[in-house]
């Protein structure tokens, strides 16, 4: 299977957040990771907006060593959107659900929202 991990649920997996279940903690290590650099820029912007304490600098550095491919964001990206229902309002998540579209990838989440999304998304503690 293919992934992409949503924000929260990349900060979980790096960190080995207890939030992180075991059967997920399992699909994550037998899938092929990627991590959108827009998640590296929603880490960089909510760290600058005291939302968070972490460097996102770090987390580029942690990638790898995970086992994680960055997933660049494209133009195709960014104009896939524009079709996507209005489920949810945050920017990052509708580009990530972009991504996982175009990319035929499965995007795991914890936001049960963007479940009205379809077969592109996982939430966490749903089985599809």
């Amino acid at each position: 299977m293919r992934v992409l991990l949503d924000t929260q649920v990349l900060l979980w997996a790096l960190a080995g957040h207890r939030r992180l279940s075991a059967p997920m903690r399992r699909l994550i290590d037998s899938a092929h990771v990627f991590v959108s650099a827009a998640s590296i820029w929603e880490v960089a912007i909510k760290t600058s907006l005291g939302k968070l304490q972490i460097d996102p600098d770090l987390v580029c550095r942690a990638l790898g060593p995970a086992g994680f491919d960055e997933l660049p964001v494209t133009a195709r990206h960014a104009a896939h959107v524009v079709g996507l229902p209005s489920h949810h309002r945050d920017p990052f998540d509708r580009l990530l659900v972009a991504q996982a579209e175009v990319e035929h990838l499965v995007l795991l989440t914890a936001d049960a929202q963007l479940a009205s999304y379809g077969n592109a998304v996982r939430v966490m503690g749903r089985t599809r």
